[in-house]
């Protein structure tokens, strides 16, 4: 028998790139905005401190980073503030983690702080509520759209309004440009929410959001908690969260919250069903040495971190930076777990890119560390088609930037468009879109490739 040789290959130690995930931003960071140079460690992370120090308008912005900006582009926030659909609130967390030399191309001060010279004109297939949240709700604050989960949003606020929030029809105050319509806020709509999901035993999954669940009182995390879990078909509660990325801190020092959080946590697990927490971070920046900590303590206390990040134009759109991301939660034990399609939300079409975008960086992203660490790139179909994997599309016009899904197990029959925003696209295709004739005749061209009839849903 003829033996054949082999030679042992040593791979070649790992160069420093390989390891600037773990290099989270730590120290008194804060103290280089003009207004936080006096503010202690201990004041910094109190999350009532944090609460009450947030911007919510130009001159709060202009009061608090000062001479780091020039005045033209305070100017610039003025206006981008009169045009937003969300109302803005920032913490000082998130305001001492802007790189204020360069602003504009700052990836946290893009997701929540508008400047008007970045806006560009909404998609003409832009509608306010583009996921139909509202047609799948049963009772006020419940979307049931899938046939064993409900979405239930028992609040409208949030510790900090993301510009690219998809229930900007509801989520904060009334803006110049949108009146929100109103979720299930009091403990009576609850009620009505928890009775509906009692009386459909399919339902055995329950994502709590809002608005966020940063927000509400240790009392009410219980009382969901402990009325959910105590329904017989339900089997798994989410917590949905964007408190981690923006708010950290309270987990450290909200000690009432965190305890209730890990309460229903605890409940949960004796009675054999899951409780976790589904958070949101959508750059490397958002990610500090508080970040670890606070993920350290709810690791420790068995609580389940899972992320899911939006796929956003100027902030994590390139595969350098996604693998930077993924990286960087999975070391501070947060499970990368979905990267979502922009979705057609009003006032923010230069956030949006394309459907070819995600479905590059999810090939680069993939195998750049364990698959179960890697996330699923998702286009939540426009229309109530539900969460669709990017690259499972029925058909890809790239030149007029028309992407057609099917949702089988969600709305047999129907498909749903979904478009790439229309300044990427070649020119000749941008003039097409103005004709409104043609652009129907470009979409009906492309559910017909799909296999689809005339009739079609889209935002």
């Amino acid at each position: 028998m003829e033996t054949i040789a082999r030679e042992h290959t040593i791979k070649p130690p790992a160069g420093p790139d390989a390891f600037v995930h773990r290099e989270l931003r730590d120290g008194e960071f804060w103290r280089a905005i003009p207004k936080y140079r006096d503010v202690d460690e201990a004041t910094f992370l109190d999350h009532i401190w944090q609460g009450q120090n947030s911007i919510k308008s130009p001159e709060d912005l202009l009061d608090t980073v000062k001479e780091l900006v020039d005045p033209s582009f305070f100017e610039d926030v003025r206006e981008g503030f009169r045009r937003a659909p969300m109302a803005v609130r920032v913490s000082p967390y998130m305001i001492a983690s802007i790189d204020w030399s360069q602003p504009y191309r700052d990836p946290i001060r893009t997701q929540f702080i508008p400047v008007a010279s970045k806006l560009r004109a909404d998609h003409p297939r832009l509608t306010l509520d583009s996921l139909h949240e509202l047609e799948d709700s049963p009772v006020p604050g419940l979307t049931h759209r899938y046939v064993d989960k409900a979405l239930f949003l028992p609040l409208n606020v949030c510790p900090v309004y993301c510009r690219f929030c998809t229930r900007s029809y509801a989520i904060g105050g009334d803006t110049d440009v949108v009146e929100k319509v109103s979720l299930a806020k009091t403990p009576k709509q609850w009620q009505d929410a928890f009775a509906y999901i009692a009386s459909r035993p399919e339902l055995e999954d329950i994502v709590i959001s809002g608005g966020d669940t940063y927000q509400l009182a240790p009392k009410n995390i219980t009382l969901i908690g402990d009325a959910l879990l105590a329904i017989p078909h339900v089997r798994r509660l989410r917590f949905a969260t964007k408190g981690p990325a923006v708010m950290p801190m309270k987990i450290l020092t909200d000690h009432a919250w965190t305890d209730a959080l890990v309460g229903v946590v605890d409940a949960g697990r004796k009675l054999g069903k899951e409780v976790v927490v589904h958070t949101h971070f959508n750059s490397p920046s958002e990610i500090t040495a508080i970040t670890q900590r606070a993920m350290a303590l709810l690791f420790e206390r068995g609580v389940t971190v899972r992320n899911q990040s939006v796929l956003i134009r100027g902030v994590n759109d390139d595969a350098d930076t996604m693998r930077l991301l993924v990286k960087r939660l999975s070391y501070i034990n947060v499970h990368p777990y979905y990267v979502y399609m922009h979705d057609l939300v009003k006032g923010v079409e230069d956030l949006r890119t394309t459907v070819q975008t995600s479905v590059d960086i999810e090939k680069a992203v993939r195998g750049s560390t364990a698959g179960f660490n890697t996330p699923m790139f998702i286009c939540d179909a426009p229309g109530g088609g539900g969460k669709r994997d990017v690259h499972s599309f029925d058909h890809y016009d790239r030149e007029n930037g028309i992407v057609i899904y099917s949702a089988p197990s969600v709305k047999p029959g129907a498909h749903f468009v979904y478009f790439d925003p229309i300044d990427l696209l070649v020119p000749a295709a941008q003039a097409r879109w103005q004709n409104p004739s043609i652009a129907e005749e470009m979409i009906a061209e492309a559910v017909a490739k799909a296999g689809g009839m005339p009739t079609y849903v889209s935002a």
